[in-house]
């Protein structure tokens, strides 16, 4: 009797156990399921905030002809910035799938494409609103406390202008050309950029006006030529951008 009484005590004390880990490994599902479903909701909320469009032009594309075709500004615009538009999401996703799984060195490995497309997509968003119809603007009229700070920084708007041309004028291969501005003491800069670094996350300058200098911005109209690119670029300048630009990050008195 007392050897059933033990076998019937151990077979109880076995489903019990068997019980207990069932219902231990259930938990655990649910558990593991729960925090996948968080991580995951996580996971597309950071895709949903972080999901960049190609910017509308505030003009047509015909609108900077004879200094800038048509058919360049719709590459310009609908290929190549719009490359850096899906580049950037792509990667963004990839760094979030990434830092999701704790894999810290992948998402390292991928911070010179976020550096390339990121920058490719602000300097571009930039730069079309540095542009308007050739020679329907100038700085006197239309950007006039940016004129008086320019001409007391370079000494005249032709001196600044003629720089910033030599600066573009000099880039190696493919780059950007910027007048920036210091927003704690106000200061003026003109300064290069290669590639597509974009100029405020590196030297703290707030971007005023770009000049793109890399070929697919002027090859198919001017060729290898970009002395005279760079010479004609200036009767689109957005003068008005530029003074907007200039009174919203310039210290105040």
């Amino acid at each position: 009797k007392n050897e059933k009484v033990r076998d019937r005590g151990g077979e109880a004390e076995r489903e019990l156990s068997a019980d207990t880990e069932n219902a231990m490994a259930g938990v655990m599902r649910t558990g593991a399921r729960r925090v996948a479903a968080v991580v995951g909701m996580r996971q597309r909320a950071a895709v949903a905030r972080r999901v960049h469009t190609l910017p509308d032009l505030e003009y047509d594309y015909g609108a900077l002809e004879p200094v800038l075709s048509a058919r360049i500004m719709e590459l310009h615009h609908s290929k190549h910035h719009n490359a850096y538009v899906n580049n950037l999401n792509k990667t963004l996703e990839q760094i979030d799938a990434a830092s999701a799984r704790g894999d810290l060195t992948t998402a390292l490995k991928l911070q010179p494409a976020l550096r390339f497309n990121g920058g490719g997509h602000i300097n571009h968003s930039i730069f079309w609103t540095n542009l308007c119809a050739p020679d329907s603007q100038s700085a006197a009229d239309h950007a006039p406390k940016l004129s008086a700070a320019l001409a007391a920084r370079f000494g005249s708007v032709d001196a600044m202008i003629a720089e910033m041309t030599a600066k573009a004028g000099g880039v190696q291969g493919s780059g950007w050309a910027w007048l920036g501005l210091e927003p704690k003491h106000g200061g003026l800069e003109i300064v290069a950029m290669p590639n597509q670094d974009p100029l405020q996350p590196a030297t703290g300058l707030v971007p005023l006006l770009g000049i793109d200098c890399w070929e697919h911005a002027f090859y198919l109209q001017y060729l290898n030529d970009r002395p005279k690119y760079l010479g004609e670029i200036w009767r689109c300048v957005n003068w008005k951008n530029l003074e907007a630009r200039y009174l919203a990050a310039a210290p105040s008195s």
